[in-house]
């Protein structure tokens, strides 16, 4: 690797630091190219992406960011699982190191604060972007329902009333 394509490597990584909800730093040593690709697939359908980086070329796009301390994760072979929702990388990271042991997970970062492979796991089963809009939605258009349950409800019970009271006058004549 040349000195031109470096550079685009830290400019890439920097882009990733930068811009990710979270960062998830796993070891992927013994992971075939068929289970790797599966790995990438899952965390494209979440919403993420997957790279292998060079340790030292990372080291050198996290100098200066808020999550610089993930550098100390940055041993041996790594890969870095990232996405702007903060949780997507560590719910499809957690399911996938549990259902193929080859991938293991180190630390992360989210935002400023660098977390551990536990913290990454506790991340990992937080609602995402997506569960949390959904609920706040949800709890906004509730009081509305209730609502317009609530208006319609008394010109029902009128309705019905009517209805009664001509099906009787029909049945008395």
């Amino acid at each position: 690797m040349d000195r031109a394509q470096k550079e685009a490597v830290v400019a890439e990584l920097d882009k990733v630091f930068t811009d990710s909800g979270s960062v998830v730093v796993c070891h992927y040593a013994g992971l075939t190219v068929a289970e790797m690709s599966d790995f990438r697939s899952r965390m494209r359908e979440a919403g993420g992406k997957v790279r292998v980086a060079k340790n030292r070329l990372a080291k050198i796009a996290l100098q200066g960011k808020a999550c610089e301390g993930l550098s100390e994760h940055l041993t041996g072979q790594t890969v870095l699982a990232y996405a702007e929702d903060p949780v997507a990388p560590a719910k499809v990271v957690e399911a996938y190191s549990k259902a193929n042991g080859k991938l293991v997970i180190v630390g992360g970062a989210m935002g400023s604060t660098i977390l551990d492979d536990e913290g990454v796991k506790a991340l990992s089963k937080m609602p995402s972007r997506e569960e949390v809009l959904a609920s706040i939605v949800g709890a906004l258009m509730a009081p509305a329902s209730n609502l317009a349950s609530a208006i319609t409800a008394p010109a029902t019970n009128i309705a019905g009333i009517l209805k009664t009271m001509t099906e009787k006058e029909d049945a008395d004549a």
